[in-house]
């Protein structure tokens, strides 16, 4: 069978052509990068486990209504998703006060915001991926003001999802971020929630010993990503609570 053609290749998934017109195969890699791929690491299993807990919360909110790129888990490191023209912008949606954001005002990590607070940065690795306002975002036409409006409404969804399937299963949502691509049906646009919804884009705490349970375990070395994010996948059912060892198949093509 010949190999399928490389659409695009980032630091933590490669896309492909997918097997039927308008989709993509999205195949997550066991890369992990941080401080703007400063610092780079191979970690056995992590892209086994981000293809399936994507898998569980972008079913769960095409499930109550939030429209999402995915279509099916194909296999353990891939799944099909819909083609759509990806919003240059990254939405961040914060509970609690963690990272850049208690560095840049000075607040305490782990401070209770007062409301969700959204965020929006320039995709642009160049760039460091710059915190932007919406003047920035409508003087350049990355999105309308019809865009931002229904953005806004999604991550606000999003976060009200995420935030309850969290706490069920003894996990605070600190913060998290999404991409939003763009579908045509005819002359009709509408956004959807595209890219992963992982530990990698997400931070998660443990509710009661404060625990990282995300990206931070290896930005900052507190011990073995592969443990956290499989505590996560067992806590939500994803993956069988004797699973002890996480395997890394080759690329089916």
């Amino acid at each position: 069978m010949a190999r399928r053609k490389k659409i695009y290749e980032g630091k933590a998934k490669i896309l492909y052509e997918g097997p039927e017109p308008g989709t993509i195969v999205q195949y997550f890699k066991d890369d992990a990068t941080a401080f703007n791929a400063q610092k780079k690491d191979v970690i056995d299993g992590k892209g086994v486990l981000n293809n399936r807990l994507s898998e569980y919360f972008m079913t769960g909110l095409n499930n109550i209504g939030v429209p999402t790129h995915f279509i099916r888990r194909l296999n353990m490191r891939e799944q099909l998703v819909r083609s759509c023209e990806i919003i240059p912008l990254e939405i961040i949606v914060r509970n609690f006060a963690a990272g850049s954001f208690s560095k840049r005002l000075g607040i305490e990590e782990g401070t209770s915001l007062p409301r969700p607070i959204v965020e929006y940065c320039y995709k642009d690795d160049k760039l460091g991926d710059p915190l932007v306002t919406e003047e920035h975002i409508a003087a350049f036409g990355w999105a309308s003001q019809q865009d931002m409006d229904d953005i806004l409404s999604l991550a606000l969804r999003v976060n009200d999802f995420m935030s309850g399937v969290m706490m069920a299963v003894g996990i605070k949502l600190v913060d998290f971020k999404i991409e939003i691509g763009r579908v045509y049906d005819g002359d009709f646009q509408r956004l959807i929630i595209a890219d992963e919804i992982s530990p990698d884009s997400c931070r998660l705490w443990d509710i009661e010993t404060g625990q990282k349970l995300d990206k931070d375990v290896f930005r900052r070395d507190l011990g073995s990503l592969t443990d956290a994010y499989t505590e996560v996948a067992r806590r939500l059912g994803v993956m069988p609570k004797n699973a002890t060892q996480i395997t890394r198949p080759t690329l089916i093509n």
